[in-house]
């Protein structure tokens, strides 16, 4: 029998941190039927008393990034009075942090939206990265903090933007037998060049689903398994040729192909290093 939770989701800011913390921790439990409700911008006034109010009639779980110290004071002892199962996700880490470096925090919140240099910088990898998208621009090889070479369906164009999230300026290129390499490619560093592979069985499944999505026959020259194989053959080649990593994308998610590339490049989980 599927369980039914509501989990309140309280920020003194927009609430994103908060949120995502919750469904991350709560995916973990499919059979729940989770309801999130997210409450930004608290303040320490008859908002949250009724909010906290409804937490306790719902038998909610609240979860906070709450970081003003009166107000987390006025949750955190209310959950406790009345028995609500609640988690203070924020300040945990702040007094520890706070205990390690002898400093005390400046509980200023919303400081991880302000708009900074490393945003910019997301922007502006954002940017580019949108712009060298499957090759049509190849003089932008050269400006590339990373260039991803891989044959249809190697996830080139959502890991180039999951990348450029992390301030990557990311440059990607179809590869394929009946296409040529543009100059501009050989003069690219080896050591910024990562090519991706998948395996020849799930490329035959994804293709035939494209297919189909468009309205066509799956058994097309696309998603044939001969076809596909000649294209593998052709991409390794080339890897070898320009003596690049290599990563087989199969069965492996956006970040976890992304977080190997980073470490190949030695790039850390936000910047380049």
């Amino acid at each position: 029998m599927t369980q039914k939770l509501d989990v309140f989701v309280l920020s003194d800011g927009v609430g994103e941190t908060a949120l995502r913390v919750a469904k991350a921790a709560f995916i973990q439990f499919p059979e729940m039927d989770t309801t999130y409700t997210k409450y930004p911008f608290i303040k320490k006034d008859e908002q949250l008393d009724n909010i906290l109010s409804m937490a306790k009639e719902k038998k909610a779980v609240v979860l906070h990034t709450i970081v003003s110290k009166e107000t987390c004071k006025v949750i955190n002892e209310f959950c406790q009075d009345n028995g609500i199962v609640y988690y203070d996700i924020l300040n945990p880490i702040i007094g520890t942090f706070s205990q390690m470096t002898k400093q005390e925090p400046i509980r200023k919140k919303g400081l991880i939206h302000e708009l900074d240099k490393d945003y910019f910088d997301m922007i502006s990898a954002m940017e580019f990265t949108v712009s060298n998208d499957d090759g049509q621009n190849p003089k932008g090889f050269l400006e590339a903090d990373l260039v991803l070479l891989g044959i249809s369906r190697t996830s080139k164009t959502p890991l180039s933007l999951y990348l450029a999230n992390k301030n990557i300026k990311v440059a990607n290129l179809p590869l394929s037998p009946v296409t040529g390499i543009p100059d501009e490619l050989w003069e690219v560093d080896p050591k910024k060049i990562v090519g991706l592979t998948n395996d020849i069985n799930v490329l035959s499944k994804i293709r035939s689903q494209r297919m189909i999505a468009y309205g066509l026959s799956a058994n097309t020259t696309y998603s044939e398994e001969d076809e596909i194989q000649k294209e593998l053959d052709y991409s390794n080649k080339l890897y070898k040729k320009l003596g690049c990593p290599v990563i087989n994308v199969a069965d492996r998610s956006i970040e976890e192909t992304a977080a190997i590339i980073m470490e190949i490049l030695h790039f850390d989980g936000y910047k380049k290093g």
